[in-house]
């Protein structure tokens, strides 16, 4: 296909090959030459010339006009056609226009040819549709030819078949558009033409008259002038018999035309005058005509008037219902926010006139059309605002609808005075009005407060006044706009549950109050299910109570019997919907009402029916399905309370009722239909209750059931035919896309689902079933009759009994089934059919009968109902599953090979060949080749059978699902199949969209079958590749949405396999054309139908910008820009402006479908994350621009004084030009989360952007770039937020204060560069107070409180606030939330949940906990922090009590099950026993700041208990209060209170380390190790822990593996300190036993006194009850984690033989330090025995560790690691068990071994230079100068350290040598003499010889002479050191050293710096030691009259220079320093 990439067409290939393969050769340079012309064009227009292209296009013009002819006359394709019409358009308007009329003068001649043979047919399509593209490119330039062309296609439109007349269409629009004004000669003729064409019998040619019309109308004036009423009456009848996307296409034409004559377009060539305008309500009442009478002429509707019937389909209404949508979109939203009256009115109208409420089922469908309108257009197309007004504006009219029929209702007689003729023209009216009206306030959620807020509005006491209204439809509207009200306000929803039960108490004799009343408290209980925040647990008592009263009283008035008892059962369902956690309190009582309702046995039910009437059998029956409907709700929401004890006590009420199906016949023949509708509907509740319990319960009743069901499900008097929803739920999901309109998801699907049920079944409505007002469902139910549900729930619970029965009982059942199918024919068979089927495909798990049920199946294969074919073909697939037999399986197939060969029936066909698709569907894949073979065989030649497009539509859809389902083995198959969809949609005509899209499907899966094959090479793969590039290009080019749609998604599968293969840069336009196709219309329409293409493209989208985000944006800008202006929406101006980012906004805004709504926003997501950082700007406006769109609203909520200073900044009110209006509250919430996001990404990439001056200098630096960076667009990331956080809508003020937090969190510690010692947030201070106090008024819901109050925890915590009165400010609402916290235990909440006020409470502890452990840890100024700790200090004695209250509940609520029962029976302190459940994820989010504040309490008070009176806690206080209680009877010694709260603490704390989850947040972690440690700095918490020694090696082992599971550095350190404090704690433990022992047994004593310590006199440490132990091995985890050479086992050697260690963090440096610390405890926690056990362990880690840290390149941080180490190492030499008698030798010789040890590793070859050995040395002599003689005088290590000592001295490195003369210098200052002497003797000749050497060497360095002076330092260390005897000889020596270094007076002006200092150093020297040495200074100067001069000359020399600069400073002294700088620390 590569060849066919030419500007010309390659004749010689294409010749060359075959018939199918020319074709498709033909189509791909089609498609590449649409592609090359406008390329070429683009090129030339921007004067760039690139070499040949356009210049080849003009000179081979010519040339390619003969190829496309000849194309035209070889009879192409449709797709063929499209672009060959396309390609020759575009070549005439790009090239030389001016022969164009030769194309058109041939299309004509074979427009006019008489050849009418098939063959010739595809050339005259062509031809047309070569003429309308030629016209459309080129208009004007044409001249008049146009008339000729048009009167063409008129003339031969008479004679043509569908397929002409549908091409004629389209060619006109086309036409049309071209020429624009020009074509007004033809609009007669061409409106004429399409009069016939709208009302055709082919629905394709319906649609292109529409379309055509559509066109005209843009010019043709007279359409909506003079002809608009014909226009109507036309679209009317268009609409009879239509299908979907007729209605849609239709629907659009009429809303335009009307919409144009109520604002008309003043067109080009009509004089201004002749335009008439037509008012809205004219428009309306041609609707309305239509709608009342249909599209029939005047004498035939008068006819229907006079007989009383309606002759007006639900095709006509659904589709004039669309129109109005239509109309009112082309309107504008600004014409309806100022006309929502006028449409109201007029629109109600519809549902109220006597014509649309003839019948039950007219009435249902004339409101849901009604409803559809009012939803279009007032809750879609206003905004929050406009909304409002408008939920006022239906207020009033339900006011006014009730005034015309109010009256008195004291008497209680309102059926006697008012006119059934009122109550039926209202009742419509005002069921329309209300559910428009919850569904606005649902909608606007807490936004609607200010519609209650007005008091003129009166919205609640009008609904409430309504559920008096005589019509049940009325009460249950009213009932569930109350409901509706509660879900968006759920403040009132308590409040309205108190109002209405004291409303239904106090109107009982009122029939309509107590059915009003019970179904308003029924709905707003079922509302609780959508408010997270509840109800009071109290007022399930209350319904109980009230429904007890109603079912006591019912039997006391005939009247009200029946309302009573619907009510009171009514009332039990919902009450059931609360839950098991309200309902347990009640099920006793429950359990006796269902008793009660039903006989006590079944033998007193025999003997009822002697007894009563037909009244009181109506009213028991009632009773009893009213029962059996609450014990179905009691199955459903209450499943935890079903148990075995529950079923036992149902056991007889639900035997009675199976019982009672016996007495119906009888009881019907009685006393007629009365009895039988409510039987009917009893049959229906059982049967659902039933289905829900375990069949053994009623194993005895199947006979009875099995009876009454086989009845039911074979009935056919009466039948109501369900098969939508019987069999639905039985199809699989993937053949949901051939079963068409009926399950499809469309955005008319509530208007269109009333048009796929039978006519019988109608549309259904609330009143058929009232208990459906309690589901959890958001939208109004709409249950159908009770004959309905009845055959669903009979064939579910035979489904549910069939199997449970035996072999013999089944198949005489199926026989039964089977027999009365075949006395059935015709349509009576539909009904019953669909229900045995049903019936048998929910039973399928049983083995026996598979024969006959196998006929059952087979017989519905054949039906005309294509739901029960696929239905059918399901359950044949799943019954072979189940036989699991293969000769049972080939036998069955087999059946269907046969059926296909013989049968010729359309209906048999289709049906068998979709059983071959599922049968392998659960065959475990194909088997055989052999069977796969004859399958396709099979289903290829049906696929082909182009005279029946079903068969082929249902053989392709089987074919798909072989391919899918055969995976590898189909690869033999894959190119003929190819072959055969590539021919197929080359072929097949454009109006059989049901074949176009089953090849999609097939295309799709051969697509997945080759899956990642697809990206290999090769000619083979490279044609599959381009066939399926060209297979989904020819279903792009379809006109039918869900082509399109399918061809989007074979590309998404293509891009996911060959991503390399698929150009992004074709496929975004064509998704953003997808997506323009509905917004375009969206936005001027508000009625495209299109749902499954948006929901492809969006898909796509989403897979897309997973990978290339950048380019999907580019791309999608681009095609915008490129769009013509007359194709330009709203939708693409706010692409080109705002990028896809912002249209994606746009959509999400206005998407219902949840998954659609997900798939945007990851689709943003993914964008955000992508190209946040590159685009910060650009993203943070937009999300700006979509939080502001209502900010100005903000001014309304705020005082006026306190606004003044605070957020008079951020009245931020939306630009003009913006495309954001009138945003739904969730869509600017989602805004304000990816303001959170792009924080997140911002923390993940430059430090800049969150450093003020970084960001600045780097701008500043690189300017060119326009880098960005988030901390300079602060104020508006503050704007945000706090414009969120002070909205009306909860979910958006929760959703700012999230946003704040986390601003506060990122940004508190960023410096203000402009004022040094600030911080930038400091300017915001005034800001986010204003934006935090709104959320602590008394109004605001709990949970916003709650986030409220963690955000001012973290502002006072951040510490930027630095004036103490700022801080006050913040700190009020905290103490405000605190007091009102208080006064709600007093006064329980009424509104919400106890657990509400649980949520808030330990949200506002939690807040003080955090502030107050931020008053004690950080370091912030010292006077704020004062100040701040004084206003925490006040309210501390209340806070401590609360929080030990809260910690004792969590205690207990984290218990374990089985300890249930220690729950306190009446609650906690802040907790109900009745809301244990909901209670217990509060404290689970509260607890750990808590516990962290109550130990840094208990530390401040050093455990001592302070009463400073009891707090106020909301129940009385358990018996495990900790000593708070003030009864006499619980007081406790100060000790036991101090114990309980220490064992309080470490339980909790210990209880959680133990097991974190992985979920657990760091920071609940630390602050259990926080309040541990503060703990253990108490002494007396201290010492508890010390004496239990088993509780301390518990605590060790729940560390250690908190070391081992979080690598986190913070944790681990925090870790290590805890462990040092008990260690610690633990010496002074055993400090005090030992002191305590020597003082009691007295000193004479000490011998006998008994060991203390770890190891005791065994030495042994078992481990899991040693507490050495445990923190020697956590030791060792952390240090193996981070110097793992430490391990042998690790590493594979011994360490000092490892390989390079890697460097160490400044973390790991801190965390090995603080391990080496606790090693060097160890020791004294031990007795001598235990020392010894663990001495060899602690050496070799210490020593270890040494050697690790010797081996790395110096560092800073290392540096300061070593010194730690040799600490350690010099605590463990000095300790005292190496001297204890016990002790001493076994200490003496591991200390010999561990410093062979240490000289072995620098023996090693890997030792390095510098001041590794220094470190080296200096640990050698740390063990010379602290261990005992024993270890340092053993002459081989004396040998091998005085060798070390030598080496170090000749080194090179001066500095070595320096510190090597230090060391010595202490050596030879030890008081040991068996350590020093050694070391003198042995390298004090050697030191002489360095210093007496340095003199001629003459030190050149710094270093040097530091290392010459150190020299001297040790050599007077040895004099000062040697004996008496012995110290005037070395004087001797060291005095002519020191001389030797002074300078003469020659030399000392030319000497170096170096040399200036050694001779100033030792001139010094001299001076200070010859004075204490004088007799042997005058000797050596008698003796030496060279050195006497020397020194003479330089003291003469000093002095002199000393005068000198005596003389020259003294007027300008220079005083020192009063502070000296100490810079010697060693």
């Amino acid at each position: 296909m590569e060849k066919a990439h030419s500007l010309l067409l390659n004749e010689e290939v294409c010749g060359q090959l075959g018939e199918h393969q020319k074709a498709q050769f033909i189509f791909e340079w089609l498609s590449f030459l649409k592609k090359l012309l406008p390329a070429a064009d683009r090129v030339s227009t921007g004067q760039i010339w690139v070499e040949g292209w356009v210049a080849d296009i003009k000179h081979n013009q010519k040339r390619l006009v003969e190829q496309l002819m000849v194309v035209l006359i070889g009879s192409p394709g449709p797709p063929t056609r499209q672009l060959l019409a396309q390609c020759l358009s575009l070549l005439y308007r790009l090239g030389d226009p001016f022969s164009a009329s030769l194309a058109v003068d041939k299309c004509n001649d074979i427009i006019l040819s008489k050849d009418d043979s098939p063959s010739f047919l595809p050339t005259r399509l062509a031809a047309i549709t070569c003429l309308g593209a030629i016209y459309e490119q080129l208009g004007r330039l044409l001249g008049n030819t146009f008339t000729v062309a048009v009167g063409n296609l008129l003339k031969m439109m008479k004679n043509a078949e569908s397929q002409g007349r549908y091409e004629i269409m389209l060619s006109i629009e086309k036409i049309l558009r071209g020429l624009g004004v020009s074509a007004v000669p033809c609009h007669r003729d061409i409106y004429k033409a399409a009069r016939f064409c709208l009302t055709d019998r082919s629905m394709s040619v319906r649609c292109a008259a529409a379309r055509c019309l559509l066109e005209l109308q843009r010019e043709a004036v007279f359409l909506w002038t003079s002809e608009l009423e014909n226009v109507a009456t036309l679209c009317f009848r268009a609409f009879e018999g239509s299908n979907y996307n007729v209605r849609v296409m239709v629907s659009k034409f009429l809303g335009t035309v009307l919409a144009a004559a109520i604002v008309p377009r003043q067109a080009t060539g009509a004089p201004k005058e002749s335009v008439k305008r037509t008012s809205f309500a004219e428009a309306m009442e041609l609707l309305s005509g239509g709608f009342l009478r249909g599209g029939a002429s005047f004498l035939r509707a008068s006819g229907d008037m006079l007989k009383g019937t309606s002759s007006v389909s639900k095709d006509i209404r659904v589709g004039i219902s669309q129109a109005c949508v239509v109309l009112v979109s082309c309107l504008g939203s600004e014409w309806l926010e100022a006309n929502f009256p006028a449409l109201v009115a007029q629109v109600l109208e519809l549902a109220s006139h006597p014509r649309t409420t003839q019948t039950a089922s007219d009435s249902a469908c004339s409101r849901r059309c009604v409803s559809f309108i009012l939803r279009a257009t007032l809750g879609t197309m206003l905004g929050p605002k406009a909304q409002v007004a408008a939920a006022k504006e239906l207020c009033s009219l339900v006011g006014k609808q009730k005034k015309a029929l109010d009256a008195p209702v004291s008497d209680c007689s309102m059926e006697t005075r008012l006119n059934v003729a009122d109550v039926a023209a209202s009742q419509h009216t005002l069921v329309c009005v209300l559910q428009e009206l919850g569904s606005l306030v649902q909608g606007l959620g807490s936004s609607a407060d200010s519609l209650l807020q007005e008091p003129s509005a009166g919205a609640l006491d009008t609904v409430t006044s309504v559920l008096l209204h005589p019509s049940a439809s009325v009460r249950l509207a009213a009932a569930w706009c109350l409901r509706c009200f509660a879900v968006a306000l759920p403040a009132h929803l308590s409040m309205l549950v108190d109002r209405c039960g004291e409303r239904l108490n106090a109107l009982r004799g009122s029939s309509e109050a107590v059915a009003g009343y019970s179904a308003a408290i029924a709905a707003l209980l079922g509302a609780v299910q959508h408010c997270p925040l509840g109800v009071p647990h109290a007022k399930g008592k209350v319904v109980l109570s009230l429904a007890e009263e109603l079912l006591r009283s019912a039997t006391q008035n005939s009247r009200l019997s029946i309302h009573r008892t619907q009510g009171g059962w009514l009332l039990l369902s919902a009450l059931m919907t609360l839950g098991g956690a309200v309902v347990v309190h009640h099920l006793p009582r429950v359990l006796l009402l269902w008793k009660c309702a039903f006989p006590l046995s079944v033998q007193e039910l025999h003997t009822e029916r002697s007894r009563g009437d037909a009244f009181t059998w109506h009213v028991a029956l009632e009773a009893r399905a009213g029962a059996l409907c609450a014990m179905k709700s009691f199955f459903l929401y209450c499943r935890d309370l079903v148990n075995e004890e529950v079923i036992d006590r149902l056991h007889t009420p639900l035997a009675c009722a199976v019982a009672l199906l016996t007495q119906f016949p009888a009881l019907i023949r009685s006393y007629g239909n009365q009895i039988k509708n409510v039987a009917t509907t009893f049959r229906w509740r059982l049967y659902e209750v039933l289905t829900l319990i375990p069949p053994k319960t009623y194993e005895e009743s199947f006979g009875t059931l099995l009876k009454q069901l086989v009845s039911d499900l074979t009935v056919v008097e009466n039948s109501v035919s369900s098969g939508l929803m019987l069999l639905l739920p039985f199809c699989h999901p993937n053949d949901m896309s051939v079963l068409g309109p009926p399950v499809q998801d469309t955005d008319h699907l509530f208007l269109e689902e009333q048009l796929h049920h039978g006519s019988s079944v109608g549309v259904g409505s609330l009143e058929c079933d009232p208990f459906t007002i309690c589901k959890k469902s958001l939208d109004v139910p709409v249950p159908l009759p009770a004959a309905c549900p009845v055959g669903i729930a009979a064939a579910q619970l035979f489904g549910v009994i069939f199997p449970h029965i035996g072999a013999s009982r089944s198949i005489q059942i199926l026989e039964q089934f089977s027999e009365c199918l075949k006395q059935l024919k015709g349509p009576r068979q539909q009904s019953p059919q669909i229900h045995v089927v049903s019936a048998f495909c929910c039973a399928l798990k049983v083995n026996s009968g598979i024969l006959l049920g196998l006929g059952l199946l087979l017989r519905a294969l054949e039906s005309s109902d294509d739901l029960l074919r696929c239905t059918a073909a399901e359950g044949l697939a799943r019954l072979v599953q189940v036989a699991n037999d293969s000769a049972f399986s080939v036998s069955t197939m087999q059946i269907s090979f046969e059926k296909l060969k013989t049968a010729r029936d359309a209906m048999s066909r289709m049906g068998h060949a979709l059983a071959l698709g599922t049968l392998y569907r659960y065959m475990g894949g194909i088997g055989s080749p052999q069977h796969l073979s004859a399958c396709l065989g099979i289903l290829f030649t049906l696929s082909q059978d182009s005279s029946s497009p079903e068969v082929q539509m249902w053989a392709l859809h089987s074919l798909s699902l072989v391919i899918d389902l055969a995976g590898p083995m189909y690869h033999a198959h894959v190119e003929p199949t190819f072959t055969l969809v590539l021919r197929m949609l080359l072929t097949v005509p454009p109006a059989h969209v049901e074949v176009l899209q089953s090849l999609g499907r097939c295309l799709s899966a051969l697509i997945t079958a080759l899956g990642p094959d697809l990206q290999g090479e090769g000619p083979l793969l490279s044609a599959l590749r381009t066939s399926c590039l060209v297979g989904c290009a020819v279903m792009r080019e379809s006109h039918d949405c869900l082509v399109q749609a399918q061809a989007i998604t074979s590309l998404q599968q293509l891009h996911m396999f060959a991503p390399r293969h698929v150009n992004v840069a074709n496929l975004v336009p064509c998704l953003c054309t997808g997506l323009k196709t509905w917004y375009s219309v969206l936005f001027v329409n508000m009625c495209s139908s299109y749902l499954s293409l948006r929901k492809a493209a969006v898909a796509c989208l989403r897979q897309l910008t997973q990978r290339e985000a950048v380019e999907v944006s580019d791309y999608a800008v681009t095609v915008a820009k490129e769009l013509p202006r007359r194709d330009s929406t709203v939708l693409d101006v706010t692409i080109k402006e705002r990028g896809l980012e912002g249209a994606l906004f746009i959509l999400l805004d206005q998407e219902m479908d949840p998954q659609l709504r997900q798939d945007i926003q990851e689709i943003l997501g993914h964008m955000l994350s992508s190209v946040t950082v590159a685009r910060l700007s650009h993203w943070l406006k937009l999300c700006k621009d979509v939080l502001s769109v209502s900010a100005a609203d903000v001014n309304e909520r705020e005082d006026e004084k306190e606004q003044a200073d605070d957020d008079s900044i951020f009245t931020c009110k939306s630009e003009s030009s913006s495309p954001f209006i009138n945003l739904r509250c969730s869509t600017r919430a989602f805004a304000a989360e990816c303001v959170c996001r792009i924080i997140s990404q911002c923390e993940n990439g430059d430090p800049a952007h969150f450093h003020m001056a970084l960001a600045q200098e780097r701008r500043l630096q690189d300017s060119t770039t326009e880098q960005d960076f988030l901390v300079l667009h602060l104020a508006d990331l503050i704007c945000m937020a706090f414009m969120a956080a002070t909205d009306h809508n909860s979910q958006l003020r929760m959703s700012g204060l999230h946003t704040l937090l986390v601003i506060i969190r990122k940004f508190a510690a960023v410096p203000e560069p402009e004022f040094p010692g600030h911080v930038i947030l400091e300017q915001y201070q005034a800001n986010v107070g204003a934006a935090l106090r709104p959320a602590f008024s008394a109004d605001t819901p709990p949970d916003v409180t709650a986030k409220a109050c963690q955000v001012c925890s973290a502002w006072i915590s951040s510490g930027v606030v630095s004036d103490l009165g700022d801080l006050r400010r913040v700190h009020h609402l905290l103490t405000s939330s605190l007091i009102r916290v208080q006064a709600a235990k007093e006064v329980p909440c009424q509104q919400y949940n106890e657990s509400t006020t649980t949520m808030e409470t330990l949200a506002v502890l939690k807040a003080w906990a955090e502030v107050r452990a931020h008053t004690l840890t950080k370091h912030s100024e010292i006077a704020l922090l004062h100040g701040l700790l004084k206003l925490v200090q006040a309210d501390l004695p209340t806070l401590s009590r609360l929080w030990l209250a809260a910690l004792q509940d969590y205690a207990l609520l984290t218990l374990p099950q089985e300890y249930a029962h220690w729950l306190p029976a009446a609650g906690g302190a802040f907790y109900t026993a009745e809301t244990v459940d909901s209670a217990r994820p509060h404290y689970c989010s509260a607890w750990a700041p808590i516990l962290h504040a109550t130990a840094l309490w208990l530390k401040s008070t050093g455990f001592i208990v302070v009463d400073d009176g009891p707090a106020n806690l909301s129940r009385p206080v358990t018996p495990t209060s900790m000593g708070q209680s003030t009864s006499l009877a619980s007081i406790q010694s100060p000790e036991d209170v101090n114990t309980d709260r220490l064992h309080l603490i470490l339980g909790i704390t210990m209880e959680f380390l133990c097991s974190p989850h992985s979920d657990a947040q760091m920071e609940d972690i630390i602050s259990c190790l926080h309040a541990l440690q503060s703990l253990l700095d108490v002494p007396w918490p201290r010492s508890k822990i010390s004496n239990d020694q088993a509780l301390s090696v518990e605590l060790l082992s729940v560390l250690h593996r908190l070391i081992v599971t979080r690598e986190s550095a913070s944790i681990q350190l925090a870790v290590l300190e805890l462990v040092h404090q008990v260690v610690c704690a633990a010496q002074e433990h055993v400090k005090e036993k030992r002191h305590s022992a020597e003082v009691d047994d007295g000193a004479a004593e000490k011998e006998t006194l008994p060991e203390f310590g770890e190891g005791r006199d065994t030495g042994g440490l078992v481990p899991g009850k040693s507490l050495v132990f445990g923190a020697l091995q956590l030791c060792l985890c952390i240090l193996v984690r981070k110097l793992p050479q430490l391990s042998p086992k690790l590493m594979g050697s011994v360490p000092g033989h490892s390989m390079q260690p890697q460097p160490l963090s400044h973390s790991d440096c801190t965390l090995v330090s603080a391990a080496l610390s606790i090693l060097s405890d160890l020791p004294s926690v031990c007795s001598p025995e235990g020392s010894i056990s663990i001495l060899p362990s602690v050496l070799y880690l210490v020593i270890g560790v040494l050697w690790e840290l010797v081996r790395q390149e110096p560092e800073a941080l290392l540096s300061a690691l070593l010194s730690v180490a040799l600490q350690v190492l010099r605590v463990l030499l000095s300790s005292p068990m190496a001297h204890a008698e016990k002790s001493q030798h076994a200490w003496a010789h591991l200390l010999r071994c561990a410093l062979s040890t240490l000289l072995d590793f620098w023996d090693s070859e890997e030792v390095h230079s510098g001041v590794n050995e220094v470190s080296l040395l200096t640990a050698v002599t740390i063990f010379l100068l602290s261990a005992s003689a024993k270890v340092t005088t053993v002459s081989s290590l004396q040998t091998r350290c005085i060798a070390k000592f030598k080496g170090c001295l000749q080194s090179k490195d001066p500095v070595v040598v320096s510190r090597t003369y230090q060391l010595l210098q202490s050596l030879f200052q030890s008081a040991a003499a068996d350590v020093s002497v050694p070391f003198v003797q042995a390298l004090g000749g050697t030191l002489v010889e360095h210093l007496q050497a340095a003199e001629k060497r003459q030190p050149r360095s710094t270093d040097e002479v530091q290392a010459v002076l150190e020299g001297v330092r040790a050599l007077e260390a040895l004099v000062s050191a040697a004996e008496e005897e012995h110290r005037a000889q070395l004087t001797a020596v060291l005095l002519p050293i020191l001389i030797s270094f002074l300078l003469d007076e020659n030399a000392l002006s030319l000497a170096s710096l170096p040399a200036l200092t050694l001779h100033k150093c030792a001139l010094q020297d001299l001076m200070r030691i010859g004075p204490q040495h004088s007799s042997i200074f005058k000797a050596i100067m008698a003796s030496s009259p060279s050195l006497k001069a020397r020194l003479q000359s330089a003291v003469k020399v000093n002095q002199e220079s000393v005068k000198a600069r005596s003389a020259l400073g003294q007027p300008h002294c220079k005083t020192s320093p009063s502070i000296q700088l100490k810079t010697n620390f060693l």
